[in-house]
């Protein structure tokens, strides 16, 4: 039998398992002679940018629910080694290490919140990267919330204005109201601190509005600092200055997988692969590459983004190729000519952009709207367990722009 391995079931682990089993599906292969395998730490596809939210139950998609209807088969476990020459991987699952043998190999395990040895961070930061670190973030808030204490039980040290970082920013004074409630709306304290020399330096003509609105829900901005030392109390930023805060959490950005490294091909800045507009690896018979993994020139001439946008589109294109590649039919090349970039800003809204250069297209309710559409819908896999249902949603399609009222409406 001939076997398409997916190492990943984040946004484009997920579509390259679904994507090569509609391939298969359209090929008329039968089961018998080739399967598609996933390979995933947990049990589930976790919608990880909405772990800056709450509550988070509806983010955790089973994967029995999508994948196996797709005839897919999932294997929770963790890849600890790839091995080329052989073509297979080893695979740790239920504190045991067995190895599984591929004929075409799809590298999307994702990417980890980066963490530089910075004093105190490891023992006392907290991190939106995954479910149970949001998890453990909120129940956190919790317990200070039942215990009576300092003011610092108050304050909350976000460490990084990258777009997680901002949106996680942007929640938390009304969050905090919510906890706490409205008797200590004095006493809350939030900050948002970056090296930047602005908050939301990267996003172009939405920037002045990032600014107003973290700043009309309270939040003090602190750009350009770094962070020095995380202590129980509170983080000591470069200059000398102490910030007092029971609760610091972390957004200092994201690197690829380490799986990467096992990969005989220089990486970039992010430690991700370069991979042709056939998501193949260069150099590397045989393994594809998709999503935070991966670095796609994807409209020809500018490096994809770490993002949802760009990894499930890559993991539609890798599904599909690598099954083609394997049955020896034309493969598809991924282009994608437009890019947006909608960013939640709490109760006040969000802001929605268009273009490389980030131009302001929409701000306030209306692009809230937008963004609520993207998270609580267009990200999602079909809920309904229909294998027809997952077999259409993973064609090798690219979607159009989402929609939002524009302010020259």
């Amino acid at each position: 039998m001939k076997r398409i391995m997916v190492i990943g079931a984040g946004f484009a682990g997920l579509w390259s398992a679904l994507g090569a089993a509609r391939k298969l599906d359209e090929l008329g292969v039968p089961a018998r002679e080739a399967e598609v395998v996933a390979i995933n730490g947990t049990p589930y596809h976790s919608i990880r940018v909405r772990n800056y939210e709450q509550p988070l139950d509806a983010t955790l998609v089973p994967l029995a629910d999508v994948l196996e209807p797709a005839g897919v088969r999932s294997i929770q476990g963790i890849a600890r080694s790839i091995d080329l020459p052989n073509r297979r991987v080893e695979i740790e699952a239920d504190a045991q290490c067995q190895w599984l043998t591929y004929d075409r190999l799809i590298l999307a395990a994702g990417s980890q919140l980066a963490r530089p040895p910075i004093a105190g961070l490891s023992e006392f930061a907290s991190d939106v990267d995954t479910y149970a670190g949001a998890t453990r973030l909120h129940d956190h808030l919790l317990q200070l919330a039942r215990m009576p204490g300092p003011a610092e039980r108050l304050s909350v040290v976000v460490v990084g204005a990258g777009l997680t970082g901002i949106e996680l920013a942007a929640e938390m004074p009304a969050r905090l109201r919510s906890l706490f409630g409205e008797k200590a709306r004095d006493g809350i304290r939030v900050v948002l601190a970056d090296r930047s020399a602005r908050i939301g330096q990267a996003m172009g003509g939405a920037q002045p509005v990032i600014e107003a609105a973290l700043l009309a829900q309270g939040v003090e901005l602190r750009p350009g600092v770094s962070l020095e030392a995380v202590t129980r109390d509170g983080v000591q930023l470069t200059g000398g200055e102490h910030i007092a805060a029971n609760t610091v959490a972390w957004c200092g950005g994201m690197r690829a997988s380490p799986l990467t490294a096992q990969l005989p091909v220089t990486t970039d800045s992010f430690g991700r692969v370069p991979v042709d507009a056939f998501l193949r690896v260069e150099s590397v018979p045989g393994v594809f590459a998709a999503g935070d993994c991966a670095r796609i020139l994807i409209d020809g001439e500018r490096p994809s983004i770490m993002s949802c946008q760009h990894a499930r589109p890559m993991g539609r294109f890798a599904g599909h190729n690598a099954v083609s590649d394997l049955f020896g039919v034309d493969m598809l090349p991924l282009r994608i000519d437009w890019y947006t970039t909608i960013l939640d800003l709490g109760p006040w809204g969000a802001v929605y952009t268009e273009g490389w250069e980030r131009r302001l297209a929409s701000q306030g309710a209306p692009a809230k709207a937008t963004k609520r559409t993207i998270n609580c819908e267009r990200i999602y896999p079909p809920r309904t367990k229909q294998r027809d249902d997952m077999l259409q949603a993973a064609a090798p399609v690219i979607q159009t722009p989402p929609y939002t009222v524009r302010e020259s409406d």
